[in-house]
């Protein structure tokens, strides 16, 4: 990478982490922040304005150093559309009759009694955010030469990168039950993606989640769906932006994989059982 292209992410990093700080004080401010409220995994209270915060901010800094127009549209379709439905379900979800549906299948059930659940929204509106992003980025002139010349070959590729978008933004989602868990998967997965042509849409999320962590490590604030659908749905962006059909398909089998696993296997307890990992993951977290 020349150095005006490090020089380039570096100022995407440092815009992201600015504006998710920015938006945050503003939310945390405004006179409904209280509905953002809620007790973390130790009791704490906790607010789920880092949310908000990180989606506005890392979709904006990662569109601003994206490599053309289309792409920088679906920085801002992933990460805001995504965020928004999350946030959704943060605040409609907690209600008491939401809480019952548990799961894909706990929210297709409500539906058959006729009840519409926030997390199947989140979950339809994810799978639309992610579809609209990928849509976008087949016009890029990079993405566009890599894609099949039949027009079943680029619609099968359009809809392998909403697979990648969607899943990778479901899977951070389950890795957010622990003080700056998700954060620190964003940076690790995001920061080799900040090299080459595309690598503007991954360091504006970079920027923002280290801008965000201190406070989601000392328990302050917290992802929620919000936050962590949209650190997933930008990264999947980037991913997405840098591969073609095969690589996109090799992406989004690793992804289904490990989302099929959490469903018979707690990432929390594997983690917590691995040396290495179970470091890492408490690196910065207050203790008391």
């Amino acid at each position: 990478m020349t150095a005006r292209g490090i020089t380039g992410r570096l100022l995407a990093a440092g815009v992201g982490a600015l504006a998710a700080r920015a938006v945050l004080r503003a939310v945390t401010a405004s006179p409904r922040a209280a509905t953002l409220e809620r007790t973390n995994f130790r009791g704490r209270t906790v607010t789920l304005a880092a949310g908000p915060a990180f989606s506005v901010g890392a979709a904006v800094a990662g569109a601003l150093d994206a490599p053309s127009r289309p792409a920088a549209a679906a920085a801002l379709v992933a990460g805001i559309g995504s965020g928004s439905v999350g946030l959704y379900d943060d605040v409609v979800g907690a209600r008491p009759e939401q809480k019952a549906a548990k799961g894909f299948a706990g929210h297709l059930a409500a539906l058959r009694r006729g009840q519409l659940t926030s997390g199947l929204v989140k979950i339809a509106g994810v799978g639309a955010a992610g579809l609209g992003a990928a849509a976008l980025l087949a016009a890029d002139p990079d993405v566009r030469c890599r894609q099949p010349r039949s027009t079943l070959g680029r619609v099968a590729d359009v809809l392998l990168g909403a697979g990648v978008i969607a899943g990778t933004a479901n899977l951070l989602n389950l890795l957010d039950l622990r003080p700056g868990r998700a954060l620190k998967a964003g940076v690790l997965l995001g920061a080799p993606l900040t090299a080459g042509r595309s690598g503007g849409l991954a360091a504006g999320p970079v920027g923002a989640a280290v801008g965000l962590l201190p406070d989601d490590l000392d328990e302050r604030v917290m992802l929620g769906d919000s936050g962590a659908n949209a650190l997933g749905a930008l990264l999947g962006v980037a991913m997405a932006a840098r591969t073609g059909p095969v690589g996109r398909a090799g992406i989004l089998a690793v992804v289904a994989g490990l989302t099929a696993a959490s469903e018979k296997v707690s990432f929390t307890k594997v983690i917590q059982n691995t040396r290495g990992l179970r470091e890492l993951d408490e690196w910065g977290r207050r203790t008391s």
